[in-house]
């Protein structure tokens, strides 16, 4: 009697078994629907399919169940044993020191507790667990503790979504994680943005393996791979980019010049000036801004003969006045150097090329053209023709550029300034660059000031670029600036931002001064309905939140003294885009 086929076998099945089946079986196996059959009625649905063999009605969805877990014992059944896989080499020892168990147990809360795990919308007085992530591992890593094995995938799981908790937990995770990451595709990313994760990197004396991957090897690895060397031997990654340059796509060559910003030096002059007659105009602006961040290079004294021309001084002493006249055309050499000859929409094609020659030209030579005055003088002085603006976004950006701390200071001016932008500065996300040029206290200081003349309002992004844990004047001049809208009426809504930043950033031994608070307060007849209630909430939800992060430091033990950092580096925060006025052409 001739064998009944058998039931159709996945792709990485064995040969079926070959042993004759009875009659009987094969007769049930004749009627049987395909496994096809059966997917196609589960989607579609009883009702608009019945299975084959199986009676339409009420009974077709359990007689269509009934069919697969048959049809699902023959294709198993079908299926020959394969050969065992290699045995895995064991993960490497992490050597550091276990995290106490209170530590590890708020560690396993923090990363349960994801978002759209039933959370109810962060509303009520529950603290954020994911937004103090970041926070825990940063202080755990200070402690140099290794993180618990079980924890390792729900690590990795947090830092797949979440780009910005990638470095500390990485970090946090150790050279397991790297073991798990080879064996499961949604964590790779470990592999390259661990240090030294991507095995296939080669190290910089490996000199043979290096040329092979930069000749060979994907643009990713390649990336990876002038990223890795530029850390730790600039001159050599630049030597080897220079042999490729000529035969990259001008795509390739943007990416690989930006890794140059990486231990830039006057060393990378050369290479650079030769990249400015790049034929790719995004290739020459990154090369001429590279240039530009050093000021003796020879672009930077090109561009600061041009500049100087532009800016002068008229009048007395007492009376003086800035002057200014743009370029009245962007030549050759100017294009050569960097300059973009066309303007976005909406901008005047000489305040365009004027901006861009001021913020490349060096701060220091503007003494000399400005009578020798000091930075603070030059930003005081009257500038005429409406071209006040202009020239002073022009020293923000260059002070930036050039990580120039007297001009920034300059720029900002006092933080109790009657106009909130101050004598130079042209938006919040201007003043926040120029706050990121200076120390962390004096950095506080002068946010405090301004939250104490101005209020919240505008405060959000400089809050961003201060060091956590917030320094005590400027927790007080947030808390009193949250209080004052509270008795305003204001609904807290418009301050979730401050509040949400407060609870990761204010200093948790200030939970005792909000205790005053908590209480709903009496509500005025202009104030908005309600608003008392959500603010007593809120206030309660940032007093939790602090005595949690208090609780967490204690649970990790005595921190290892280490250098403030600054908000942005742990929880980025966005900016909006910044807008700007341009003078008349």
């Amino acid at each position: 009697m001739p064998r009944t086929p058998g039931p159709a076998t996945p792709a990485t099945s064995a040969t079926p078994v070959t042993s004759a089946t009875s009659a009987a079986s094969a007769a049930s196996a004749t009627a049987a629907p395909g496994w096809e059959d059966l997917v196609t009625s589960a989607l579609l649905g009883t009702e608009r399919r019945t299975p084959p063999g199986c009676a339409p009605g009420r009974d077709a969805p359990a007689a269509l169940l009934d069919a697969a877990a048959v049809e699902t014992v023959r294709r198993r059944a079908g299926l020959r044993p394969a050969r065992s896989a290699e045995r895995l080499a064991p993960a490497p020892d992490d050597h550091r020191p276990a995290l106490p168990q209170a530590a590890a147990r708020r560690l396993a809360m923090l990363l349960t507790d994801r978002p759209g795990s039933g959370s109810g919308g962060r509303r009520g007085t529950t603290p954020d667990l994911m937004e103090l992530l970041p926070q825990w591992l940063a202080a755990a890593n200070d402690r140099g503790f290794a993180a618990p094995p079980p924890s390792l995938p729900a690590l990795l799981d947090a830092a797949r979504g979440r780009t910005d908790l990638r470095p500390a937990a990485l970090t946090f995770a150790g050279p397991r994680a790297l073991w798990l990451a080879r064996l499961n595709p949604d964590w790779r990313f470990a592999l390259r943005a661990a240090p030294g994760g991507d095995a296939s990197l080669p190290r910089p004396e490996d000199t043979e393996r290096v040329r092979e991957l930069w000749q060979e090897g994907l643009f990713a690895e390649r990336v990876a791979l002038l990223a890795s060397l530029r850390a730790r031997d600039p001159a050599e990654a630049r030597e080897l980019l220079a042999g490729t340059w000529a035969t990259e796509r001008a795509e390739d060559r943007l990416m690989f010049l930006d890794s140059l910003r990486t231990g830039l030096a006057a060393a990378d002059e050369p290479f650079l000036e030769e990249a400015l007659a790049d034929r790719s105009r995004n290739v020459r602006s990154t090369a001429a801004e590279l240039l530009s961040a050093l000021p003796g290079s020879a672009l930077a004294g090109r561009m600061a003969a041009r500049a100087l021309t532009c800016v002068w001084v008229e009048g007395i002493r007492t009376s003086a006045a800035i002057t200014v006249e743009a370029p009245h055309e962007c030549d050759a050499a100017m294009e050569r150097d960097g300059v973009i000859p066309k303007p976005p929409t909406g901008r005047g094609e000489r305040s365009w090329w004027f901006g861009q020659l001021l913020e490349a030209t060096p701060l220091g030579a503007w003494s000399g053209r400005l009578g020798g005055r000091t930075p603070e003088e030059s930003v005081a002085l009257p500038v005429t023709d409406d071209w006040q603006s202009e020239l002073h976004a022009a020293w923000c950006r260059a002070a930036v550029r050039q990580r120039d701390a007297a001009w920034a200071r300059a720029l900002l001016g006092t933080p109790t300034a009657p106009e909130a932008g101050g004598p130079g500065a042209v938006s919040l996300a201007e003043r926040a660059k120029l706050l990121g040029i200076l120390g962390a206290g004096e950095r506080a200081e002068w946010v405090a000031g301004f939250i104490a003349t101005h209020g919240l309002s505008e405060a959000f992004q400089l809050l961003g670029v201060c060091a956590i844990p917030w320094a005590a004047p400027l927790g007080r001049a947030v808390v009193d600036a949250l209080n004052i809208a509270r008795d305003a009426g204001n609904y807290p809504w418009s301050f979730s931002g401050v509040m949400g930043l407060a609870e990761r950033c204010l200093d948790p031994g200030e939970a005792g001064r909000l205790d005053g608070l908590l209480a709903i307060p009496d509500e005025s007849e202009d104030a908005a309905p309600g608003a008392g209630g959500y603010w007593a909430e809120a206030f309660q939800r940032l007093v939790s939140t602090l005595r949690l992060r208090a609780a967490m430091a204690e649970e990790l033990g005595p921190a290892v003294p280490v250098t403030p950092r600054p908000a942005a580096a742990r929880s980025p925060v966005p900016t909006p885009r910044s807008t700007s006025s341009s003078p008349p052409a």
